[in-house]
């Protein structure tokens, strides 16, 4: 029973450790321009070859049900961020690709989340956020995505 209960006391400080960070970000997040959660997507498609993907890969990456995904793409690609393109291989697949206006948008305000996160990461040591990194790394991969 002890290391059940050791697994819900270490889920439950990493959860509410992430609760905690994320409500500090979204005070200063530059939201009048893109939210946390369009900002999300830009993210992961600036880090995809090409700056572009699937919506069902990209899916996986967010925090996001498939219709709001869906949705939300449509709104960042009304206003120019990304485009949407069938996937030549698969006409039943839609490929997202991030516009130089959305990267140009997602690198500034990245650059400015950014420095939100350093300033309240250094609430831990450099080897302390080395070894958060390496268990949240190996947490990730012991976890079967299903």
């Amino acid at each position: 029973m002890s290391e059940r209960r050791d697994a819900v006391d270490a889920w439950e400080a990493l959860y509410r450790a992430q609760v905690t960070v994320l409500r500090r970000l979204r005070v200063g997040f530059p939201d009048e321009e893109l939210s946390l959660s369009e900002y999300d997507v830009l993210f992961n498609l600036s880090r995809m070859p090409g700056h572009a993907a699937r919506i069902r890969d990209l899916n996986r990456q967010l925090l996001l049900t498939q219709p709001s995904v869906s949705r939300l793409l449509d709104r960042i690609a009304a206003r120019g961020l990304v485009t949407k393109n069938e996937d030549p291989r698969d006409a039943r697949g839609t490929i997202v690709t991030l516009t130089d206006e959305g990267y140009s948008l997602f690198r500034r305000i990245g650059a400015e989340h950014a420095a939100a996160i350093a300033e309240l990461m250094t609430a831990l040591s450099p080897e302390e956020l080395a070894e958060l990194t390496r268990l949240t790394d190996k947490l990730r991969r012991g976890v079967d995505p299903r």
